[in-house]
């Protein structure tokens, strides 16, 4: 269902709620995918829509400390944004330059283009630039 226009899909990340235009009753309209394809910004109803949660990730660009991806499938925690707790994780696969890692717990507005780092205890392993999460693979 068309619910507005959008002035170009650069302006909105997934999980923004403002600036978008859009109102009425109810819960507030949160971006939660972008379909490059169609030129379409995906929006829901609701800070905890579904839709803003997904296990997974890709990711690729990676920077690893030690110069060498560590030793597959490797249980550890990462983080998706700046400041937020270490999420428990398994970095499940590094093929042709890109990762699919698994998080224990559903994440809320993976955003590709952003940073994925990985932990052990205090120790940072690297990172890498996500790609897209399990939701905007399946618009492909």
């Amino acid at each position: 269902m068309l619910v507005g226009k959008h002035d170009g899909m650069a302006f909105y990340t997934i999980g923004q709620r403002k600036g978008m235009g859009l109102g009425g009753e109810g819960d507030a309209w949160y971006v939660v995918g972008k379909d490059i394809a169609r030129n379409v910004v995906l929006v829901e109803r609701g800070a905890n829509h579904p839709a803003l949660f997904a296990s997974e990730l890709v990711a690729d660009q990676f920077t690893w400390i030690e110069g060498n991806p560590p030793p597959l499938p490797l249980r550890c925690t990462a983080k998706i944004r700046y400041r937020q707790a270490d999420q428990a994780c398994t970095l499940v696969s590094i093929e042709e330059g890109r990762a699919t890692v698994s998080f224990d717990t559903p994440q809320r507005a993976i955003t590709p283009g952003q940073s994925v780092v990985f932990y052990q205890g205090d120790r940072c392993l690297g990172g890498g630039v996500i790609l897209r999460d399990s939701f905007s693979a399946a618009l492909r």
